[in-house]
């Protein structure tokens, strides 16, 4: 089976402190030693940076910092429902901006809804790749003095040939550290204008709790409890039913899901951050991408959203698009699967708008597969053949 996340057993049974691989570490001249762990692969990119729990609670309060309530903020509209009730909270009306098939914004939708009052403009680099058309949000919130908001949330280790660090394009940033790492909470806000990073003022949010807790305690056991299970055929379906059936069930409403964010970084997660290597994750995951790569990108019915995987780039997820979305989830989960899934679920304003119908279309058709550095890429490649040999 493949699961959806990263599994906080298997990091810590595999990690001892030893330095990243000659065959996955760059080395310029003999001078340059990569970073051995996150929080020193951050240092390496970013001279300013508060931890969070959760990135909506980093864009909050990057948003306050740079932003006054009456004004609004042009964020595309293909994004998850919960990631504009930090806009609300601070009373900041969010204007959302037609999207192309590629993810590139539509320029001249994006002009049309900005006034005197726009404050800020949001690009997304979805997937873990540069949001197409990244350049010109830049260009046009450096012509309007809107502030860019770079939303990295998929991609934390991401260096792009062209950008550098995925998250420091704009004059503030954010990235998720949960979403790459086996931990259960963490994000990171970048204050990359020096004018913003002298003037910023934290928000109880941002820091790490000072000792670990019961959450720690419970995301632990969690984590290898599912290890357990995996390991455990005969009782997985049956223990896993009633371990969801007993667990009290996550907030359906998008203001509930941003509310439950709202704490500082856990101490397990900074405990993580600070021994995970950063360049041994990037290679396990593009190996991972590479390997699903070779089953999707020539097939009819199924197209990679991305043609290529450029250097440097960490992906959150292999996806593709497809007309038979379920047909492919079923396909994937028959084949031990797990966490392949359709991306995002809309915010209902944008469900409700046919100006969006590019958005309605890709989040009916985009299906995410699961490339985490605790993937034996061995076997994305046996359930690769097992599924060419089964639909030709």
């Amino acid at each position: 089976m493949i699961r959806a996340q990263p599994s906080l057993l298997e990091w810590s049974a595999t990690n001892n402190g030893s330095t990243p691989d000659e065959s996955t570490a760059t080395v310029d001249d003999g001078s340059y030693s990569p970073p051995t762990d996150v929080e020193a692969f951050l240092r390496q990119y970013a001279d300013t940076y508060r931890y969070y729990g959760s990135g909506k609670c980093a864009l909050r309060d990057g948003l306050a910092a740079v932003c006054s309530p009456g004004q609004n903020v042009l964020v595309p509209a293909y994004l998850p429902d919960a990631v504009v009730e930090p806009l609300f909270e601070l009373g900041l009306e969010p204007r959302r901006y037609a999207i192309y098939d590629t993810l590139a914004p539509v320029i001249a939708d994006l002009e049309s809804r900005a006034d005197d009052r726009t404050g800020a403009v949001v690009s997304v680099n979805y997937f873990g790749f540069p949001q197409p058309g990244l350049k010109a949000i830049a260009e046009l919130a450096d012509e309007n003095d809107w502030v860019h908001v770079d939303d990295n949330a998929h991609g934390a280790l991401s260096v792009d040939e062209t950008h550098g660090l995925l998250g420091t394009v704009g004059d503030i940033g954010i990235t998720s550290l949960w979403k790459t790492l086996p931990v259960g909470d963490g994000a990171v806000l970048y204050c990359n204008d020096p004018e913003i990073a002298d003037t910023f003022e934290p928000s109880d949010l941002a820091g790490v709790a000072d000792s670990f807790t019961r959450s720690d305690l419970a995301f632990v056991c969690k984590s290898v409890a599912g290890d357990l299970l995996d390991s455990t055929a005969v009782l997985n379906d049956a223990a896993r039913s009633l371990i969801t059936s007993r667990s009290p069930q996550r907030e359906s409403d998008p203001r509930g899901r941003y509310e439950s964010t709202k704490v500082p970084m856990s101490r397990l997660s900074s405990f993580v951050l600070t021994r995970a290597n950063p360049i041994e994750i990037v290679a396990r995951r593009r190996a991972n991408y590479l390997a699903w790569h070779a089953l999707f990108h020539s097939r009819p019915d199924v197209t990679p959203v991305f043609d290529e995987l450029p250097p440097g780039i960490c992906p959150q997820v292999y996806p593709v698009r497809t007309a038979e979305a379920k047909k492919l989830l079923r396909l994937l989960e028959r084949y031990g699967v797990d966490g392949a899934h359709t991306w995002p679920r809309l915010a209902t304003a944008v469900l409700e708008d046919e100006a969006y119908e590019t958005a309605h279309r890709l989040a009916r058709e985009i299906v995410v597969l699961p490339v985490h550095q605790h993937i034996d890429t061995d076997t994305v490649v046996a359930i690769r053949d097992e599924i060419e040999r089964s639909i030709g």
